[in-house]
């Protein structure tokens, strides 16, 4: 399916609840949780209080320069709240998406025996419910009886139904979606408030968002450098009134702001919601921003074959005749004995033969055609028609059913099953009375475009693996024309579970992607566990990724988002404290030039007055935040060119850069400054 469309990024609707959200966030209790920020706006209230204080005894030469620095202080501050307000907004507004799929529903309770109709909020865990074509599941719960065509586009955007049916690895159904044909029982997993669609919304919104352990490490990084520059500037005061410069608050206030890391610090929250954001408009849902990060840094990916690289049903793919039988007898034999077979693979045989050979299925029940099921016993199946007897079944059986009617078994029926067996896929041998007409060879089929998707991941600097319980022949086959890098054969849970703790002991980082309920203990040690939306409970329960695509080679874009919340991280980390270089240059000089005059050639940017020069400072490190908040929320762009490139680039352009800009930038600021007299 098409991912979710992307919410424009200055959306009016947005940007209007942005600017209100922001305004709530001046709070301190809001703003503490951010170090530098908070520092931020103590220092803006503290000349604040100080211009009142001029204000009030008639000081206005002095009044006019410290309005202009706390001004801009507060707009330093309101625009970062702003940056993170336009990141949660965006979350909002695909919660919003979301919030659509629920509907306040009947549901049909069975209990003691009866029908009972109940709201649907009302119902617990463990509760039985029967859902008919045409209803709205209630609740997220495990199909336990039945089968049925399930629309989920609610959820998951794809407009195809899906099957949901007990017993397997597709059980798992989600409140809000609706049955399109047939009937389900479905015992529920959850009570009201925690349903998978209110964790999405949770989640989505930014409500449940906790700091990553690098997001954690890096706040207090920026609160230490924080601490460091305060020291600094407070030891600049007696350095000035030995030079007999009178160093006002102010102007230390300003020096401050504009040394410490504001840029990053204003930024940090807007690059982790957006990078969860980012995801979710691949429709894959992050339970926490550690697995966002985690996915940047995969070394592994262990992949279960069944349902994730193959589609997960065998497939015809070749019918082989044997002796005198042409392809196209060997088909229409293969097509009458499929008509009543409803498994996938019966169903291929029939699709097959049609697309082969233009043979269209055939109505037969008014020729007293007598279709025989396949069973444990006989491993076969077929139809009597017309004194015919067709049959498909495994090679032994139908060896024994021709001998049985005097046939003569061909010479090159056992090479042709032989190689199919060694090849990975599965032989069905026809055979009409006594004579063996050939082989249909079912295969699995490998999921369009997989392989160039392994080779980008290679390309990445990522291993793949494959799991799978086939045998070690089968299993090689298909690794080999899927183009994984390793895979293991015959694996159980506990095999799955191993090899992940093997391949972290040497510390990697693993990603495992799953579906089934026996891939649950593998998919909650992993790293980064991605779940199957329409996998088993247990497997969404244990996976911190939901996929709701369902789609195995969206690791792709979850590696990529991964890596570029971090890369933004960093681009904008080294950005943030390249930049002070350039206000050196601006404030030293203009703070001590009266009593170091030897400092006037550190002004190389030529500044009109120490008065602008400070003020144009303070105005370039605010309007910086705003100016960086697109890259913020879009992040920067991931190139496969391997990490020794992509730090060269990111020195190069952010830091090289992050020295360059505030150069430019101050000076044009000075240029308007001084031309409007503002200082």
């Amino acid at each position: 399916m098409a991912d979710r469309k992307a919410t424009p990024l200055w959306d009016r609707k947005i940007v209007r609840e942005a600017f209100a959200a922001s305004l709530t966030k001046f709070d301190p209790r809001v703003q503490v949780k951010n170090p530098v920020m908070f520092v931020v706006e103590v220092t803006a209230l503290a000349v604040t209080l100080i211009l009142a204080r001029d204000l009030y005894q008639g000081h206005m030469k002095l009044a006019g320069f410290e309005f202009q620095i706390a001004l801009w202080l507060w707009f330093t501050v309101g625009f970062a709240n702003f940056a993170e307000a336009m990141a949660e907004g965006r979350g909002k507004a695909q919660a919003e998406n979301l919030r659509r799929t629920r509907t306040e529903t009947q549901a049909t309770l069975l209990k003691d025996g009866r029908e009972i109709t109940v709201p649907a909020p009302s119902l617990r865990r463990d509760d039985i419910v029967i859902v008919r074509a045409g209803q709205i599941i209630p609740g997220d719960g495990e199909v336990i009886e039945g089968v049925a065509a399930v629309n989920e586009s609610a959820i998951t955007g794809e407009s195809a139904p899906v099957i949901r049916e007990s017993g397997g690895d597709r059980s798992a159904v989600t409140g809000g979606t609706a049955v399109i044909s047939d009937w389900i029982k479905v015992r529920i997993t959850a009570n009201p408030g925690e349903t998978f669609l209110d964790r999405m919304i949770a989640l989505v919104e930014g409500a449940q968002r906790q700091k990553t352990p690098n997001e954690i490490a890096l706040s207090i990084l920026l609160a230490g450098l924080t601490i460091i520059f305060m020291l600094v500037c407070v030891s600049l005061y007696p350095f000035a009134l030995y030079g007999g410069t009178s160093l006002s608050l102010p102007v230390l206030v300003a020096l401050l702001v504009c040394l410490i890391p504001t840029t990053i610090g204003g930024l940090l929250s807007a690059i982790g919601i957006a990078g969860m954001d980012r995801l979710v408009q691949h429709n894959v849902l992050a339970m926490s921003g550690r697995a966002v990060e985690a996915a940047g840094d995969v070394d592994t990916l262990l992949l279960d074959k069944t349902g994730t690289i193959t589609l997960g049903d065998r497939m015809a793919s070749e019918f082989i005749p044997v002796g005198d039988v042409t392809r196209e007898e060997l088909a229409d034999a293969a097509q009458l004995a499929s008509l009543a077979d409803e498994t996938p693979e019966g169903r291929s045989i029939v699709v097959l033969a049609k697309k082969e050979f233009n043979l269209r299925g055939r109505e037969l029940a008014d020729k007293d055609a007598e279709f025989i099921p396949f069973s444990a016993t006989t491993r076969m199946s077929g139809v009597n028609l017309d004194g015919r007897e067709i049959r498909k079944g495994a090679g032994e059986q139908i060896v024994n059913f021709v001998r049985e009617r005097g046939g003569v078994i061909p010479l090159e029926l056992t090479p042709v099953v032989e190689r199919i067996a060694k090849a990975g896929g599965t032989p069905l041998v026809v055979a009409e009375g006594a004579r063996v007409m050939g082989v249909i060879y079912l295969k699995d089929i490998i999921k369009e475009g997989i392989r160039e998707r392994f080779e980008r991941l290679r390309a990445m600097g990522m291993r793949t693996v494959m799991i799978t319980g086939d045998n070690p022949l089968t299993a090689a086959a298909i690794a080999s024309e899927a183009g994984v890098d390793d895979f293991r054969a015959e694996a159980t849970p506990e095999t799955k579970l191993r090899l992940i703790r093997e391949e972290q002991a040497q510390g990697k980082m693993v990603a495992m992607i799953g579906d089934g309920t026996n891939d649950a203990p593998a998919l909650a040690q992993a790293d980064v566990g991605i779940a199957m939306n329409a996998g088993t409970q247990a497997a969404r329960e244990a996976g911190n990724m939901i996929d709701l695509d369902s789609n195995p080679t969206k690791i792709m874009e979850v590696v990529e988002i991964g890596k570029q919340l971090l890369i933004t991280r960093g681009a904008l980390t080294t950005f943030s404290i390249a930049n002070d270089v350039a206000k050196y240059f601006a404030i030293i000089p203009a703070m001590f030039v009266l009593g170091y005059p030897m400092l006037q050639r550190l002004n190389i940017m030529h500044l009109a007055t120490p008065q602008s020069a400070i003020l144009s400072a303070v105005i370039f490190n605010a309007l910086i935040i705003i100016a960086l908040i697109p890259l913020a929320l879009r992040g920067v762009q991931y190139r496969p060119v391997g990490a020794a490139a992509i730090l060269t680039r990111n020195l190069l352009i952010y830091g090289v850069g992050g020295v360059i800009v505030p150069f430019i930038g101050i000076k044009a600021i000075d240029l308007v400054v001084a031309a409007l007299h503002l200082a």
